[in-house]
């Protein structure tokens, strides 16, 4: 087979950049409605093709990325993501990151939490698992679970064992401030935060979910517990769009992406990756006068030997 030719980093960054505008979001004036989750911008389905071999570039511009964060070793990339069930979360990770190095890259699956994670404050478990610097860390859910599913099923306050004064009705917004000041703190920190919510349409979780039934293959990821949650899709709806407003900030932006195509919805997030990892002005990191010396002693030496 033959080898793909190499890209044009500088042209990729340029494109993803201009891709992912209508999605970016940096501040309060946002409503989820505007965002059609069968949104392909510019392309349409017959284009699905093309957009694949544009990811595959996009993948590879990652990975160029990726080793020079991860020899730079400055900076780490926190990526969130968030969704209702069946919007795609696994798969977009698993394709969009297919080309970074296992070594620069740390993945974490917030489920629910256990009696450990609950007798701490809700940031510890996910305190714990911030990147290093070089690497890209992804949370798969996250803190925001906090302003989502929490906001949904209040009851679970009652087992986060807290102060009874600390339960009251501004308890979203004191949540939503900490969390802005949480992720201004990793900016400064040298930890760059970008969020994803994956907008997937009522009718496209249906169907994904009667595959999930269909498909014995696939019956492992459906769970009684999806329909449950399905009947709260209003109020899930207004706490996303109340968390992405009072979390969404130029430093560490929201993406809201359509999610009833998938290929679209990898496109969208690896083009956010890019312009992230861009942003940093990676470089692999120079050499002094004293390293080049033992550079050359050191070639003159494997020359001499066997």
């Amino acid at each position: 087979m033959a080898e793909r030719p190499e890209i044009d980093l500088e042209k990729m960054i340029r494109r993803s950049r201009k891709f992912i505008e209508p999605y970016r979001v940096t501040g309060k004036r946002f409503r989820l409605k505007d965002i059609d989750p069968d949104d392909c911008g510019p392309l349409k389905a017959e284009d699905k093709p093309e957009a694949q071999e544009v990811l595959a570039m996009g993948i590879q511009a990652l990975s160029a990325l990726q080793e020079r964060l991860y020899a730079q070793n400055r900076w780490a990339l926190l990526l969130v993501f968030q969704a209702l069930d069946a919007a795609g979360k696994d798969s977009a990770i698993k394709h969009v990151m297919s080309g970074v190095n296992p070594q620069g890259c740390q993945v974490h699956s917030f489920k629910q939490p256990s009696a450990e994670d609950l007798d701490h404050d809700y940031l510890w478990r996910s305190t714990k698992a911030l990147p290093e610097r070089g690497r890209i860390g992804i949370f798969n859910r996250s803190y925001y679970e906090e302003l989502l599913v929490v906001r949904v099923h209040p009851e679970m306050l009652e087992r986060q064992q807290l102060p009874a004064a600390s339960i009251h009705k501004g308890i979203w917004k004191e949540r939503a401030e900490d969390i802005r000041r949480f992720e201004q703190y990793l900016t400064h920190n040298g930890v760059l935060v970008r969020k994803f919510f994956l907008k997937v349409s009522r009718g496209e979780q249906r169907r994904r979910f009667l595959e999930r039934l269909d498909k014995p293959e696939k019956n492992w990821k459906f769970s009684a517990s999806d329909l449950r949650e399905r009947d709260c899709w209003d109020d899930y709806m207004t706490a996303y769009e109340d968390a992405i407003q009072r979390t969404a900030t130029s430093d560490s932006p929201w993406f809201v992406v359509p999610a009833d195509a998938k290929w679209y919805t990898r496109l969208v997030v690896a083009a956010a990756i890019i312009d992230a990892l861009a942003s940093l002005d990676l470089h692999f990191p120079k050499i002094d006068q004293q390293q080049k010396r033992e550079l050359a002693q050191a070639r003159r030496i494997l020359q001499r030997k066997r």
